[in-house]
């Protein structure tokens, strides 16, 4: 193999390697291998017909390239879940070669996996625990990274985690009913309330809403493409009458703005709001409407108070639309079962026997 340097117009060393080879006339060929030196050895060896370097044949190497290829391709909230995941399977599976994986190492992989235990800042020590959940992220993600490698031709053994069975999760069962809703939104500043208000009035989650601008209102709609899904929206800002929804009067007040500005949820002095400011609010907003909870004698309104999160006024709205093909087409959900069994949160209202 060899190895060829040059040096760009930007000063940047460039460096691509060839195989060293003859053609059916005997005449010397240099045959072109790429820039990555662990493909171009796997590449290499296949030429030479000679076995593939050690090192190649690790998942060290399906990982690196997953990471440089696949991941920077995903969204950025996902890239950054997939950055955490990943360190945590390289820890293991690193220096593991790739056709000695089986499905048991994945099956302990699943039992064991653990969050190790950390001490907070108040000194609170939090022991050491399983994570069944992070388990299942983190077994999803080298399914996949397993699936690109035989796509890439570093292994043809079928995929280890297929038929192993995942750990059982709970999915988040809380309902911000009009009580728990309004004890905080009574208490939040404007910004927060224009928050409050248009994720729920929206159905869409904290990253689309913050998101939300002027330019976005076209045709008397509130359009969107959602960022996790790529799903495109039009949500109306008038109904059929031709009169204003909800959302149509909510737009129009958020109009009204000392500041001249292109985000729809801006604080007073005019700047965009962001996740950590809206986080922020929320969270000094819950905290006062639980200590008034408190003082009232209301503990189990301030504990249903705690357990609130500013998410949670995506299912609020699904549970909220009588009509599920409604709620699941404003959730930008392909399939409704999604929407009944994720996202609506209050059963359904039936008559009694008599």
């Amino acid at each position: 193999m060899l190895e060829r340097r040059r040096t760009l117009k930007s000063g940047k060393i460039w460096i691509g390697y060839y195989y060293n080879g003859r053609d059916e006339n005997n005449r010397r060929i240099e045959i072109p291998l790429g820039t990555d030196l662990n493909e171009a050895k796997r590449k290499w060896a296949e030429f030479d017909c000679k076995p593939v370097p050690a090192e190649v044949g690790t998942m060290r190497i399906i990982f690196d390239r997953y990471e440089k290829e696949v991941i920077p391709t995903k969204s950025r909230s996902t890239q950054k879940n997939n950055g955490w995941e990943l360190a945590r399977l390289r820890a293991i599976f690193d220096s593991a070669p790739i056709d000695q994986i089986t499905p048991q190492h994945i099956a302990q992989y699943r039992d064991a996996r653990r969050t190790p235990a950390k001490v907070l800042k108040d000194g609170t020590i939090v022991p050491e625990k399983l994570s069944p959940v992070s388990a299942n992220r983190e077994l999803a993600l080298f399914s996949h990274a397993w699936n690109f490698a035989r796509e890439w031709g570093y292994t043809s053994k079928a995929n280890p985690c297929f038929g192993i069975r995942k750990n059982k999760e709970m999915g988040r069962s809380f309902y911000a009913d009009d009580e728990v809703w309004n004890s905080v939104y009574t208490i939040a500043p404007t910004e927060l309330k224009d928050a409050m208000d248009l994720a729920y009035l929206t159905g869409q989650r904290v990253s689309d809403v913050l998101k939300f601008s002027f330019n976005d209102i076209t045709n008397d709609a509130l359009t969107l493409k959602q960022g996790k899904t790529g799903k495109l929206l039009q949500i109306s800002l008038v109904n059929d009458a031709g009169e204003k929804t909800e959302l149509g009067q909510l737009i129009d007040r958020l109009k009204i703005h000392p500041i001249k500005r292109n985000s729809l949820l801006t604080t007073l002095e005019g700047k965009k709001l962001t996740k950590g400011m809206l986080r922020l609010r929320f969270n000094k907003a819950r905290d006062e409407a639980i200590h008034m909870a408190k003082k009232n004698g209301q503990t189990d309104l301030a504990e249903r108070i705690a357990q609130f999160q500013f998410r949670d006024s995506r299912p609020k709205a699904a549970s909220e639309i009588k009509d599920l093909g409604d709620a699941s087409r404003l959730l930008g959900h392909s399939d409704r079962q999604i929407t009944k069994t994720v996202y609506r949160r209050v059963g359904e209202r039936v008559n009694p026997t008599k």
